[in-house]
């Protein structure tokens, strides 16, 4: 019998690293975690108005602020021992989504007559242009990483520059966002697609959801009057609504599985063909990302919840939810919304945001979860999984905001408000 061979040292080390990483992630280890899988189980508090839920949310936004250190945003918060991050607790910044959560907090602050809101998107505007790369574009993942450009990225940060711009008139953000367009502008394929300056933790052949970076090239074009901006939009939006499906299917949408793509991506790819749509007046892109909405709007169980994954011909792949993805969508129905007058968009809007509600802790004692959105129901789930994102509190806010506005019939006021300023 042919004895096994000992494995070498590195590799044995490796071994074993990776079991330890897994026993401390462990939620029998971790008892916020712990907790909350079992708290979640029976669904948190709802309360029948925005409000308590809203500020929780901007909060605990506020709190990942303030952890950060430097005027972006935590990343997230890990309830258990992260593997990726070696830690708990909070996160590193996150440039992407400190640029798109600067248009909420400009938005919360008038919403609420809060001005130190706004004070807070300034700072975080501000560090976004210390930290731009030299040719324009915002790096991949987390601050301490890899610093290679990222082209979504690099278009998430531009909503944030864009607002900053709008509110204070300041040209250091018309400046940076001036420099990040032209990064966008020439990274573009002939065929509207783009496949250079990708992060590495996307797959540059499954990119469709860079319809929400042509949006804010295209926001760029009409903000700082550069036509070839919006030009180089129109050619990505168009490109990408020639590969779309019949029944709306977006193929080649994800970061990890492009055949059975996230609802996250997928809300991003349909956001970028709603909101391009309508800043080129462009009825056919707006029709697309319709007929999409609608396909998802009738997936909506009773309770509100939807998959986390879809596969084509809007199959449900998965049985947990992706919350973040959720929260987007509330976002598109409601724009719809604004945009054609059609009471069915309202539809799925109140079970999406009950269910998001049920899903926020408002009362615990660590402070990393106490109004946060986490990344998955259940909490163990595959998307983000131990963790509140601040991303997906993010969109929280924006649907309960624009939700609240709808009420109180001003839905159409936003229709037409600069978009940058509700991204």
């Amino acid at each position: 019998m042919t004895q096994a061979l000992p494995l070498p040292i590195p590799r044995l080390t490796r071994v074993l690293e990776a079991g330890l990483q897994k026993v401390r992630a462990h939620p029998m280890l971790n008892p916020v975690a712990l907790e909350e899988l079992w708290r979640e189980r029976a669904g948190h508090a709802v309360d029948p108005t925005h409000g308590p839920h809203l500020l929780a949310a901007l909060d605990w936004l506020a709190r990942a602020q303030a952890a950060s250190g430097d005027g972006g945003f935590a990343r997230g918060y890990s309830l258990a021992w992260n593997p990726y991050f070696r830690s708990r607790g909070w996160q590193p910044s996150y440039p992407e989504t400190t640029g798109y959560i600067i248009p909420t907090f400009y938005l919360a602050a008038r919403h609420l007559g809060r001005p130190e809101l706004a004070q807070c998107a300034e700072r975080a505007a501000h560090w976004e242009v210390e930290v731009q790369l030299p040719s324009g574009a915002v790096r991949g993942g987390v601050m301490g990483e890899h610093t290679a450009p990222a082209v979504f990225n690099t278009g998430q940060v531009l909503f944030g520059w864009l607002a900053a711009f709008g509110e204070t008139g300041s040209g250091v953000f018309a400046g940076a966002a001036r420099r990040a367009a032209c990064f966008l502008l020439a990274t573009l394929d002939e065929d509207g697609l783009w496949r250079r300056g990708n992060s590495r933790f996307a797959d540059a052949r499954a990119t469709l959801y860079n319809t929400r970076t042509a949006w804010g090239l295209a926001e760029a074009g009409r903000v700082l009057g550069a036509p070839e901006f919006t030009a180089a939009a129109a050619r990505n939006l168009r490109a990408v609504a020639r590969r779309q499906h019949d029944d709306g299917w977006l193929p080649d949408c994800c970061l990890s599985d492009p055949f059975r793509p996230l609802l996250h991506t997928i809300a991003y790819a349909i956001r970028g063909l709603l909101e391009g749509g309508r800043m080129l007046q462009d009825a056919r892109l707006i029709a697309r990302a319709a007929v999409a909405a609608e396909r998802i709007a009738a997936a909506v169980e009773p309770d509100g919840r939807l998959p986390g994954r879809f596969a084509a011909g809007w199959r449900p792949a998965v049985a947990w939810s992706c919350l973040t993805g959720q929260a987007q969508m509330a976002n598109i129905w409601l724009r719809l919304f604004e945009i054609t007058g059609q009471q069915k968009w309202l539809e799925p809007v109140g079970p999406v945001l009950r269910f998001l509600k049920s899903t926020q802790n408002r009362t615990s004692r660590d402070l990393g979860l106490r109004g946060g959105v986490k990344g998955s129901y259940p909490l163990g789930a595959e998307y983000g999984p131990y963790q509140t994102l601040n991303w997906a509190t993010k969109f929280f806010v924006d649907a309960l905001i624009r939700h609240e506005r709808t009420t109180l019939g001003i839905g159409k006021e936003a229709a037409t408000a600069t978009s940058a300023a509700l991204a």
